[in-house]
């Protein structure tokens, strides 16, 4: 519990300022644990940016995804209408109050970032073939969920 004494002020100035969050997953990511719907029905969704409570769902929506999926492949996003082709998710982000951000890599393993506003949101999520130097998938939908548990 915090014992900090702030003003009406101050915290209406808290609820105004921008807030940004990212949550990566890497093969060094420190904190990996069982994650559920909880965290996102939490804080009430009238308290929350149109960025943050897309960047909760689409987690939720990856997690759900990867659960059908064998151990031969991962979760990656297509993308339609130009030659973009696929990006492997590796990590998603939000700016508020209407910016989400995808990190990963193209086809090739180079770096990509698909930066969105939340009223074009569109997300096509694919399987594609995990990479043979791989033992196991990666399944950054339980890792992103369990950050979001431990942000929230």
């Amino acid at each position: 519990m915090n014992d900090d004494i702030r003003t009406t002020a101050e915290y209406a100035e808290t609820d105004a300022l921008p807030r940004k969050y990212d949550a990566h997953t890497s093969d060094d990511a420190s904190t990996r644990a069982a994650a559920s719907a909880d965290c996102v029905t939490e804080k009430p969704a009238a308290r929350k940016s149109p960025a943050e409570w897309a960047h909760e769902r689409l987690i939720l929506y990856i997690k759900n995804f990867e659960e059908a999926l064998d151990n031969e492949h991962e979760v990656a996003m297509g993308f339609a209408g130009n030659e973009t082709g696929v990006l492997r998710i590796e990590g998603l982000g939000f700016f508020d109050p209407d910016i989400v951000t995808f990190y990963g890599t193209d086809s090739k393993g180079r770096r990509m970032q698909l930066i969105q506003h939340v009223s074009q949101l569109n997300v096509a999520l694919r399987a594609l073939p995990k990479p043979e130097t791989k033992a196991e998938p990666r399944r950054i939908g339980f890792e992103l969920a369990a950050k979001l548990e431990q942000a929230g």
